[in-house]
């Protein structure tokens, strides 16, 4: 297949590219590098047999989108792009309403322009907001009431795309997509070619593999008193490698006029204190750790419910374990100690 994958430079959108190639498909990286890096492209080179082409470019920009769908005849987009920080959108909401929501609807109306007829979108469990317990662990039939405007601009993608989709289907032009819900990703490329690279980094186990770095002092635990068995938040974790298998798995069956929904986890949930625990075992590593108040908008658990994937196509997530997940996110961090530029 030939793969348009935007934000192909970044943390997720590397992966995704390097799977890709290693399935033998051509693959079109676009990023505008504002978070991405051109070093992880140049990492996957050796191994892209020349099917490797990077654009750097802005999904916002309907023509140039256009054009380059139609130069590299492109039939399917992983459209990756987008802020990730929660609490950024909350203070910047204008900012990810343009990046996320505005930028993918460009790119949408680039691909509706040349034909293109699958999309597979990163979209996030944030679009859940705080679900009520009765919905965890949590199901794609739970209700979307998106707490921050990151979850609110990437649950009006999804709405753009059904509407699309639907559109497409009375006007006898199939369009078929898959939204994508992922819970908290992790982990590195276990060849070490590729990794987390955040800046400012404030993903749990980048951060506590910082601290055991020495790059930061310490940690600071945020709530230690949740109806939880040890106290703290418990998230469902997924190896990024994980998450990339689901997304081929979900492109190779994808059909123009299929519109699906999967959550992307591994089904259960990991404390912060077990995150720490578990950090320190890889590590060998001791550091401080410190206790303080809880943030608003925490709930005490968040994991996914992927019966729907795994009944539909067969997938589950082949690394349940801690430690091991744990392990590639080490070897990618204490070889680059301060990421692409190390």
């Amino acid at each position: 297949m030939n793969v348009m994958v935007t934000g192909g430079a970044g943390y997720i959108g590397s992966h995704a590219v390097q799977r890709l190639l290693r399935d033998g498909n051509t693959v079109l990286c676009v990023d505008n590098l504002y978070r991405g890096h051109a070093e992880a492209m140049a990492a996957l080179e050796p191994e892209a047999g020349g099917r490797l082409t990077f654009a750097e470019a802005d999904t916002g920009d309907r023509e140039k989108m256009k054009s380059l769908l139609k130069e590299h005849q492109i039939d399917t987009v992983m459209h990756f792009a987008a802020l990730a920080y929660v609490g950024e959108s909350v203070t910047e909401p204008l900012v990810y309403y343009r990046n996320n929501a505005a930028s993918a609807l460009s790119l949408i109306q680039a691909c509706d322009a040349v034909g293109v007829q699958r999309f597979v979108f990163s979209s996030t469990c944030a679009t859940y907001g705080e679900p009520s317990e009765e919905f965890i662990p949590i199901p794609e039939t739970c209700p979307q009431n998106p707490i921050n405007p990151y979850g609110r601009s990437k649950l009006h993608v999804e709405h753009m795309l059904f509407d699309y989709a639907h559109a497409c289907q009375l006007k006898g032009k199939p369009f078929g997509f898959a939204a994508l819900r992922y819970f908290n990703v992790s982990g590195s490329d276990r060849t070490g070619v590729i990794g987390e690279d955040h800046t400012p980094e404030t993903h749990l186990i980048p951060v506590v593999l910082q601290a055991a770095l020495g790059i930061r002092d310490s940690i600071t635990i945020f709530g230690t008193d949740y109806a939880t068995p040890d106290g703290t938040c418990v998230r469902d974790y997924i190896h990024v490698e994980d998450l990339i298998d689901a997304h081929a798995c979900v492109m190779g069956d994808l059909k123009p006029g299929d519109t699906r929904t999967y959550n992307l986890g591994i089904g259960k949930g990991y404390s912060v204190r077990e995150i720490i625990d578990s950090c320190k075992r890889v590590t060998g590593k001791d550091f401080e750790i410190k206790e303080g108040q809880r943030r608003p908008g925490d709930p005490p658990s968040l994991y996914a419910n992927p019966a729907k994937i795994l009944g539909g196509l067969g997938w589950k997530a082949s690394i349940t374990d801690l430690d091991e997940n744990i392990a590639s996110a080490w070897n990618w961090f204490k070889n680059h100690p301060e990421g692409y530029g190390s």
